[in-house]
Order: C-alpha cells, then structure tokens, then sequence
C-alpha cells in the first residue's frame, strides 16, 4: 500500500518526463524520416509539455 501512495504522489512527474521524451522521439523521428507532420507532432508535445510543467510548478509553488 505504501509503494501505491509513493507511485500516485510522483505520478505527476513521471507523466511530464514522459510526455518531453515521447516529444523528443517524435521531433528525432521527424526529422530523420523527412517527415513534416511527425515533427509537428513533436512540437505540439512540447508546447503541451511546457503548459503542463508550469501548471505542476505553479501548484506545488501553492502548496509551500
């Protein structure tokens, strides 16, 4: 039960590390397949990345 509680406390991190490294696979792959759309996805992976690490930094800045 402790283990459970540690996994959904760091949930939050584990999916934003997740999201800038899926985002970073898609801009790799773009760019070396040629592909426009792969790395357009990538790009809106970042941006989604970046509004999500300030949304989790502002609400733990709240907590202290």
């Amino acid at each position: 039960m402790n283990m459970d509680k540690k996994i959904l406390r760091n949930l939050p991190k584990i999916l934003i590390a997740f999201e800038l490294v899926l985002s970073m696979v898609f801009i790799i792959l773009g760019h070396f397949m040629n592909n426009m759309y792969l790395r357009g996805v990538g790009v809106g992976l970042v941006i989604a990345w970046a509004t999500s690490a300030l949304a989790y930094w502002k609400a733990s800045w709240k907590k202290k």
